[in-house]
Protein backbone atom coordinates (compact mmCIF):
# COMPACT_ATOMS: atom_id res chain seq x y z
CA UNK A 1 0.00 0.00 0.00
CA UNK A 2 1.33 3.16 -0.82
CA UNK A 3 0.88 5.96 1.73
CA UNK A 4 -1.14 9.46 0.58
CA UNK A 5 0.85 12.55 -0.50
CA UNK A 6 0.32 14.79 2.15
CA UNK A 7 -0.41 18.46 1.29
CA UNK A 8 0.53 21.47 2.59
CA UNK A 9 -2.40 23.89 3.60
CA UNK A 10 -1.53 26.31 0.65
CA UNK A 11 -1.76 23.50 -1.50
CA UNK A 12 -4.68 21.83 -0.10
CA UNK A 13 -6.13 25.37 -0.41
CA UNK A 14 -5.08 25.41 -4.10
CA UNK A 15 -7.36 22.22 -4.47
CA UNK A 16 -10.35 23.14 -3.15
CA UNK A 17 -10.32 26.34 -4.98
CA UNK A 18 -10.19 24.41 -8.01
CA UNK A 19 -12.41 22.34 -7.45
CA UNK A 20 -14.90 25.11 -6.37
CA UNK A 21 -14.67 26.60 -10.00
CA UNK A 22 -15.07 23.95 -11.93
CA UNK A 23 -17.95 22.90 -9.96
CA UNK A 24 -19.02 26.53 -10.64
CA UNK A 25 -18.44 26.68 -13.96
CA UNK A 26 -20.36 22.93 -14.35
CA UNK A 27 -23.34 24.44 -12.66
CA UNK A 28 -23.18 27.99 -15.18
CA UNK A 29 -23.30 25.55 -17.96
CA UNK A 30 -25.96 23.33 -17.04
CA UNK A 31 -28.21 26.53 -16.43
CA UNK A 32 -27.20 27.51 -20.07
CA UNK A 33 -27.91 24.85 -21.61
CA UNK A 34 -30.95 24.48 -19.44
CA UNK A 35 -32.63 28.21 -20.53
CA UNK A 36 -31.98 27.16 -24.34
CA UNK A 37 -33.56 23.85 -24.39
CA UNK A 38 -37.12 23.91 -25.03
CA UNK A 39 -38.63 21.07 -22.12
CA UNK A 40 -41.94 20.96 -24.40
CA UNK A 41 -43.37 22.09 -27.71
CA UNK A 42 -46.51 21.61 -28.45
CA UNK A 43 -46.80 21.54 -32.37
CA UNK A 44 -50.74 20.14 -32.11
CA UNK A 45 -51.37 23.68 -29.87
CA UNK A 46 -49.44 25.69 -32.30
CA UNK A 47 -51.24 23.72 -35.46
CA UNK A 48 -54.53 24.37 -34.19
CA UNK A 49 -54.19 27.81 -33.67
CA UNK A 50 -52.81 28.62 -36.61
CA UNK A 51 -55.70 26.77 -38.22
CA UNK A 52 -58.14 29.08 -36.89
CA UNK A 53 -55.74 32.21 -37.46
CA UNK A 54 -55.88 31.24 -41.63
CA UNK A 55 -59.93 30.42 -41.34
CA UNK A 56 -60.54 33.29 -39.71
CA UNK A 57 -58.38 35.54 -42.33
CA UNK A 58 -60.23 33.65 -45.25
CA UNK A 59 -63.42 34.46 -43.91
CA UNK A 60 -62.62 38.08 -43.96
CA UNK A 61 -61.39 38.10 -47.21
CA UNK A 62 -64.32 36.45 -48.69
CA UNK A 63 -66.97 38.58 -47.24
CA UNK A 64 -67.94 42.60 -48.73
CA UNK A 65 -65.47 45.16 -48.04
CA UNK A 66 -67.46 47.94 -48.77
CA UNK A 67 -68.89 49.57 -45.26
CA UNK A 68 -72.04 50.92 -45.73
CA UNK A 69 -73.04 53.73 -42.69
CA UNK A 70 -76.67 52.50 -41.28
CA UNK A 71 -78.39 55.28 -40.85
CA UNK A 72 -82.05 56.37 -40.25
CA UNK A 73 -81.59 58.85 -42.58
CA UNK A 74 -80.98 57.12 -45.30
CA UNK A 75 -83.09 55.06 -47.17
CA UNK A 76 -81.74 53.58 -50.61
CA UNK A 77 -84.14 52.69 -53.32
CA UNK A 78 -84.48 49.21 -54.10
CA UNK A 79 -83.20 47.21 -57.03
CA UNK A 80 -82.70 43.36 -58.36
CA UNK A 81 -79.18 44.13 -59.25
CA UNK A 82 -77.29 41.03 -58.12
CA UNK A 83 -73.61 43.40 -58.25
CA UNK A 84 -71.95 43.23 -54.57
CA UNK A 85 -70.23 46.94 -53.75
CA UNK A 86 -66.48 47.45 -53.83
CA UNK A 87 -64.60 49.37 -51.72
CA UNK A 88 -64.44 53.01 -52.77
CA UNK A 89 -64.67 56.38 -51.88
CA UNK A 90 -68.29 56.31 -50.30
CA UNK A 91 -70.34 59.51 -50.73
CA UNK A 92 -73.66 59.69 -48.31
CA UNK A 93 -76.12 61.94 -48.99
CA UNK A 94 -78.98 62.31 -46.74
CA UNK A 95 -81.75 64.42 -46.15
CA UNK A 96 -79.71 66.53 -43.51
CA UNK A 97 -76.29 66.67 -44.54
CA UNK A 98 -73.53 65.34 -46.76
CA UNK A 99 -70.65 62.78 -45.63
CA UNK A 100 -67.44 61.32 -47.25
CA UNK A 101 -67.11 57.94 -45.51
CA UNK A 102 -68.30 58.58 -41.70
CA UNK A 103 -67.54 62.26 -41.65
CA UNK A 104 -69.89 65.08 -42.42
CA UNK A 105 -68.45 67.67 -44.51
CA UNK A 106 -71.46 69.55 -45.55
CA UNK A 107 -74.76 70.47 -43.48
CA UNK A 108 -77.90 70.78 -45.72
CA UNK A 109 -80.25 73.38 -45.02
CA UNK A 110 -83.97 72.17 -45.78
CA UNK A 111 -82.63 69.48 -48.28
CA UNK A 112 -80.59 72.07 -50.02
CA UNK A 113 -76.90 72.91 -50.14
CA UNK A 114 -76.50 76.34 -48.49
CA UNK A 115 -75.18 79.12 -50.68
CA UNK A 116 -72.16 79.59 -48.42
CA UNK A 117 -70.89 75.94 -49.25
CA UNK A 118 -71.26 76.30 -53.36
CA UNK A 119 -68.65 78.18 -55.54
CA UNK A 120 -70.37 78.83 -58.63
CA UNK A 121 -73.48 77.02 -59.46
CA UNK A 122 -71.88 73.47 -58.59
CA UNK A 123 -68.78 73.41 -56.71
CA UNK A 124 -69.48 72.34 -53.09
CA UNK A 125 -66.91 73.69 -51.13
CA UNK A 126 -66.52 71.20 -48.71
CA UNK A 127 -67.26 68.20 -50.07
CA UNK A 128 -64.08 69.53 -52.76
CA UNK A 129 -61.86 69.81 -49.40
CA UNK A 130 -62.47 66.33 -48.68
CA UNK A 131 -62.25 64.38 -51.64
CA UNK A 132 -59.23 66.13 -52.56
CA UNK A 133 -57.81 64.48 -49.29
CA UNK A 134 -59.32 61.63 -50.17
CA UNK A 135 -57.65 61.10 -54.18
CA UNK A 136 -54.35 61.90 -52.52
CA UNK A 137 -54.87 59.34 -50.41
CA UNK A 138 -55.23 56.67 -52.77
CA UNK A 139 -52.85 58.41 -55.32
CA UNK A 140 -50.02 57.90 -52.39
CA UNK A 141 -51.27 54.41 -52.20
CA UNK A 142 -51.24 53.76 -55.83
CA UNK A 143 -47.05 55.01 -55.82
CA UNK A 144 -46.29 52.75 -52.91
CA UNK A 145 -48.31 49.81 -54.19
CA UNK A 146 -49.15 49.14 -57.54
CA UNK A 147 -51.33 46.36 -56.96
CA UNK A 148 -54.24 48.76 -55.85
CA UNK A 149 -54.48 51.28 -58.78
CA UNK A 150 -56.52 54.45 -58.33
CA UNK A 151 -59.84 53.65 -60.83
CA UNK A 152 -61.47 56.99 -59.92
CA UNK A 153 -64.42 54.91 -58.74
CA UNK A 154 -66.81 56.35 -56.35
CA UNK A 155 -70.27 54.80 -54.16
CA UNK A 156 -73.01 57.30 -53.80
CA UNK A 157 -75.37 55.91 -51.01
CA UNK A 158 -78.50 58.35 -51.52
CA UNK A 159 -81.74 58.40 -49.60
CA UNK A 160 -84.47 57.82 -52.65
CA UNK A 161 -86.28 61.19 -51.71
CA UNK A 162 -83.17 63.14 -52.32
CA UNK A 163 -83.59 66.01 -55.37
CA UNK A 164 -81.96 64.54 -58.47
CA UNK A 165 -80.30 69.08 -58.70
CA UNK A 166 -78.77 68.16 -55.29
CA UNK A 167 -77.47 64.68 -56.56
CA UNK A 168 -75.87 66.29 -60.13
CA UNK A 169 -74.33 68.72 -57.98
CA UNK A 170 -72.57 66.39 -55.98
CA UNK A 171 -71.79 64.28 -58.73
CA UNK A 172 -70.08 67.40 -60.48
CA UNK A 173 -68.23 67.94 -57.25
CA UNK A 174 -67.02 64.43 -57.51
CA UNK A 175 -66.21 64.65 -61.48
CA UNK A 176 -63.81 67.74 -60.48
CA UNK A 177 -62.06 65.53 -58.35
CA UNK A 178 -61.16 62.64 -61.16
CA UNK A 179 -63.76 60.58 -59.59
CA UNK A 180 -65.57 59.72 -62.77
CA UNK A 181 -66.91 56.19 -62.41
CA UNK A 182 -70.49 56.25 -59.80
CA UNK A 183 -71.66 52.96 -58.36
CA UNK A 184 -75.03 53.73 -56.85
CA UNK A 185 -75.57 51.66 -53.57
CA UNK A 186 -79.24 50.29 -53.81
CA UNK A 187 -80.93 48.08 -51.54
CA UNK A 188 -81.42 44.27 -52.89
CA UNK A 189 -84.78 43.12 -53.04
CA UNK A 190 -85.65 39.76 -51.56
CA UNK A 191 -86.05 36.92 -54.73
CA UNK A 192 -89.56 35.97 -54.28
Amino acid sequence: MSEPATLSAEEADQLARMRYRRALARKKRKEREAASEVKELNITAMMDMMTIILVFLLKSFASSSAAITASEDVRPPVSSARASPKDTVAITITPKNILVGDKEVVRLENGHIPKAQLQGERLVLGLDAQLKKEVAKLKYIEERNPAAPFTHELSVIADKMVPYDLLLTVLYTAGVNELQNYRFIVLQRDAE
